[in-house]
């Protein structure tokens, strides 16, 4: 099959979705990116540095979900090991850092090549299943992967380890919370942007097409298990950039950061905000933060009402939260 009649053919099955959406979802996305954008700074100003902290967090796990939306989502790969990126961009920064490299350019770019290694390696066994199996071989790579930093005693082992300074960009300090917050709302940004590009270009309309029927993309004359290996790859990078982010965030690191209790949680961030919407996972990451901050205020027991609240949210929320905004409008 010729390259123009497959390119025509996929245009037809697939339609490409829109960065901001249409009617409400495009004012509700543009009012939330302005007031997570605008509150911190707020609260930087009134000296209220708790609130900044809080939306750094959002930020910070908000990269991870967006980069977890763009495999489960938009490709249909349900992974409950996503959470082992995110630790190994924290130890990619928590390592140098003990042994006197805090250069931020080592820090980040190995963050993000250690994690698109470890996503290569496993994906490229974990994607020759599907279903169930799919679900639990990431989860037991995601159990080894942190087993395996567990048993580092020379980085803290099951006491983690704290970083001591912050990863050093030269002309830019973020040991400032306010810089910190900054430089992490654009790597946000950025995300996103890209993301939309993906699912946007010729590969994501692939990578879509095999979630909807991976048969009729094989017909068409599509590779989709190296379509949707580069997709997983180009995810885990991303949530590696996120454990970076984290590990400077908190200036700690463990290994319980990679459990599949912290992969669930990335998920539900996701389905929370709407999987399949470009920024469905922003909505998700803040819902889901806030609840867990203001439940957690009342009582220690605040696990037991929330996992009610995240059950019933799946249950009679389709679409998450940008399709419930989606539903009033057109109501």
């Amino acid at each position: 099959m010729s390259a123009q009649k497959k390119a025509a053919n996929l245009d037809e099955y697939l339609k490409a979705p829109s960065l901001f959406g249409f009617g409400i979802g495009r004012i509700m996305t543009i009012v939330l990116m302005v007031l997570l954008f605008i509150l911190p700074l707020i609260a930087w100003y009134m000296g209220n540095k708790f609130y900044l902290d809080f939306s750094s967090r959002i930020v910070c796990l908000a990269i991870a979900a967006v980069s977890l939306n763009l495999i489960l989502g938009f490709g249909g790969m349900v992974s409950f090991g996503h959470a082992a990126f995110v630790g190994i961009g924290a130890y990619a920064v928590g390592i140098p850092s003990h042994h006197g490299y805090e250069s931020a350019w080592l820090h980040f770019p190995l963050a993000m090549i250690a994690a698109a290694f470890f996503a290569l390696v496993t994906g490229a066994i974990s994607l020759r299943t599907k279903g169930v199996y799919f679900i639990m071989i990431t989860m037991a790579f995601a159990q080894m992967a942190y087993y395996f930093f567990l048993s580092l005693e020379e980085y803290g082992g099951d006491d983690g380890m704290t970083l001591w300074s912050r990863s050093d960009f030269g002309f830019l300090n973020i040991t400032d919370k306010l810089t910190f917050f900054l430089l992490s709302y654009a790597l946000l940004a950025l995300c996103i942007y890209l993301v939309f590009r993906i699912v946007n270009s010729r590969f994501g309309m692939v990578v879509r097409g095999c979630n909807s029927n991976e048969a009729r993309m094989k017909s068409l004359g599509y590779n989709t298990y190296a379509y949707r290996l580069t997709a997983y790859v180009i995810s885990g990078a991303m949530c590696g950039l996120a454990g970076a982010l984290m590990a400077n965030l908190q200036d700690f690191i463990t290994a319980d950061t990679m459990t599949w209790t912290r992969s669930g949680e990335l998920m539900f961030m996701v389905i929370l905000g709407g999987a399949g919407s470009v920024f469905g996972p922003i909505f998700g990451t803040g819902v889901f933060l806030l609840f867990e901050e203001i439940l957690s205020a009342y009582t220690i027991y605040w696990h037991l009402p929330f996992g009610v609240l995240l059950i019933l949210s799946v249950l009679f929320i389709k679409g998450g939260v940008n399709g419930l905004i989606q539903r009033a409008w057109k109501t």
